[in-house]
């Protein structure tokens, strides 16, 4: 039998599991696979400006039928993408707990930009149809009219660190890990844009086995919640090694955090017409089915 390919996603819990044996004494067979976006670096053209790259965590889960890029048996992306992956049958959204992760809008410390209202027609690098897109626009939305929030789809998250330290844009949103490492660095969050987190697996993962990846996933939790300065060096299993000797790890934060409460049909049905009022997508929005598309608490 094939072993239960696990993404990690930059967090600590899933090194911890695998440190303390949860995994395996919950009888699950697995090996950890890096997601396709975890060593990419940013693009531009041959003027050196940065290149707008048109797919993100949403094309990954489409083109590789529920699977993240590569073959994953359990993985992660915002909620906006995961719930419209599996509105559209992609993959199956886990309804059982979700992730919460700090993020922001951020600028270099020399910017002249120091609140959200100096952010209009000001270019953000952001991830396409990705966790930054999405919740880019939802944290400006209070600050500014709609023509003024102006993106650039500068790839994936550590590409979208090169952007910012390079100073390619005006400022980058960025989530997770890499708002902590640029974070590090003396850049300066302007909006906060901490977002919701959602767990998918492809079709033929039997739910059984995503079971006991969250149980070992949530005695992982409380450790980290206890204790987290004993496991903050498994950051440097997840940090480019670029990054690697810019940043001192063991200041940083806990990071994600993952939260054993439902996703329930009311949120999901919530954001499915957040993202359709404002024509993130194309086309018209799918029939939603939360029972065949939510494995629910």
């Amino acid at each position: 039998m094939a072993k239960f390919v696990i993404q990690p996603h930059g967090r600590l819990q899933e090194w911890i599991a695998h440190e303390k044996g949860y995994f395996r004494d919950e009888g699950l067979d697995y090996e950890f696979a890096r997601g396709p976006s975890s060593d990419t670096q940013k693009k531009v053209d041959g003027s050196g400006k940065v290149t707008d790259l048109m797919a993100g965590a949403f094309e990954s889960y489409k083109t590789a039928g529920g699977n993240k890029g590569v073959k994953s048996d359990i993985s992660c992306a915002c909620h906006w993408a995961v719930n419209q992956a599996s509105a559209e049958k992609i993959g199956t959204m886990w309804g059982k707990s979700y992730v919460a992760t700090p993020g922001g809008i951020m600028v270099p410390p020399e910017s002249p930009i120091t609140k959200p209202e100096d952010l209009a027609g000001q270019e953000i690098a952001v991830g396409y149809h990705s966790g930054s897109h999405f919740t880019t626009v939802q944290s400006l939305e209070p600050f500014l009219k709609p023509d003024q929030i102006k993106l650039r789809f500068g790839g994936s998250i550590w590409a979208r660190a090169d952007i910012g330290v390079g100073r390619d844009l005006p400022a980058v949103s960025v989530w997770g890990l890499s708002f902590q490492v640029l974070e590090f660095m003396g850049f300066r969050k302007v909006v906060d844009t901490s977002f919701m987190i959602a767990f998918m697996f492809p079709d033929g993962v039997n739910p059984v086995d995503v079971e006991k990846y969250m149980n070992g996933l949530k005695r992982a939790q409380m450790d980290l919640d206890f204790q987290p300065e004993k496991y903050r060096h498994y950051y440097l299993n997840e940090i480019p090694d670029r990054y690697k000797a810019k940043v001192d790890v063991r200041g940083f934060s806990p990071g994600e955090r993952i939260v054993f409460l439902p996703y329930t049909e009311e949120v999901y049905k919530k954001t499915q017409a957040w993202i359709h009022e404002r024509g993130i997508f194309e086309g018209q929005a799918p029939v939603l089915d939360y029972a065949a598309s939510v494995v629910a608490a």
